[in-house]
């Protein structure tokens, strides 16, 4: 059997450091080679990108990307690695993780609980409603998978998104993506940053410059929203025009 390949993922250096002591303990009982180490999730997901990587040890409270948000967009790789989340004390956290049965190691870390969490972990990413009931936060980033690896769309970048048949259009300003989650999840996940104007369509809140009336098209309002720094128009159904109007006077 080979050994398996493992990343650590920790903003502080000697907390990295001392990750590889304890594994070093535990490499006679649980063969394995360490893939690479990274400061942040972002390097973390370019790690783990590379391929290669069976198992990640990741800690939860990073700056600019939580432990748990790298683990969602980590999913959206052909092969994502195995996560195991290292925290310090934290109840709720704590908490989180043993309501929804997720093994998880506490700092400081001793050798003989590393080992059993390696023993245990197997070859079973946890999904992402696991995920997202250990962090229901919002997001920061959406996260795509281009050719083997994930590409970072910030939330604050998105103008709009529309649903295409199984997919979901991000748009920026720049370009285009394309996403496999479905637009009522993330009408849900992002109710404070977007608002629904046609059963296909989410438009971020902060970026309606007006709204104006136009021919009606079948089923429409007549209505459309104008968003800064975008020249196309967007269709307002009837069923969304009464709430966007209330959200205009607001």
């Amino acid at each position: 059997m080979n050994p398996t390949r493992i990343a650590i993922i920790d903003d502080e250096q000697p907390a990295r450091a001392r990750m590889r002591e304890l594994l070093g303990d535990c490499a006679s009982e649980f063969p394995h080679v360490i893939a690479g180490e990274a400061a942040n999730g972002f390097d973390g997901l370019q790690l783990v990108s590379e391929g290669g990587t069976d198992l990640a040890l990741v800690d939860i409270h990073m700056p600019g990307m939580s432990g748990i948000e790298f683990a969602r967009h980590a999913l959206v790789l052909e092969r994502p690695p195995v996560v195991i989340f290292v925290t310090a004390h934290d109840q709720y956290a704590v908490q989180a993780f043993e309501v929804n049965a997720v093994d998880y190691l506490l700092k400081p870390v001793r050798a003989a609980r590393l080992l059993a969490a390696l023993k245990k972990s197997g070859g079973a990413q946890l999904p992402r409603e696991v995920l997202e009931r250990i962090d229901p936060n919002p997001r920061h980033y959406f996260s795509v998978a281009e050719r083997g690896r994930v590409t970072l769309v910030p939330v604050a970048e998105v103008l709009f998104l529309k649903a295409e048949l199984k997919y979901v259009t991000v748009r920026t300003r720049a370009r285009e993506f394309l996403l496999e989650e479905s637009l009522s999840q993330l009408e849900g996940e992002f109710a404070d940053v977007f608002v629904r104007i046609h059963r296909n369509c989410l438009v971020a809140r902060k970026l309606i410059r007006s709204v104006e009336r136009g021919s009606s098209e079948e089923g429409e309002a007549g209505w459309s929203v104008l968003l800064e720094g975008w020249e196309e128009k967007l269709p307002v159904s009837r069923r969304q025009w009464p709430s966007l109007k209330e959200l205009l006077k607001a």
